[in-house]
């Protein structure tokens, strides 16, 4: 199974298959696991809940579409 794929808990320790958006450190190691920023994270756990996988698909989801597509949907 690949880095990027697995869920195991944070390498921290801090976390396991939820992002606790209230602990900075758990929220660091989580947007390194899933290539985002911070805010997108905390973005993410609003739009979806703590579920580390359903993170992950929302910030797939919103990186899937192309930057003009992106655009087009802020105008």
């Amino acid at each position: 199974m690949s880095e990027e794929a697995s869920f195991a808990a944070p390498a921290n320790g801090t976390g396991g298959l939820t992002i606790d958006v209230n602990d900075e450190g758990q929220v660091q190691t989580w947007a390194q696991k899933l290539n985002a920023s911070a805010a997108q994270i905390r973005d993410a756990v609003t739009e979806v809940g703590s579920n580390a996988s359903d993170v992950e698909e929302h910030l797939k989801g919103t990186r899937s579409t192309t930057n003009a597509e992106q655009t087009k949907k802020a105008i």
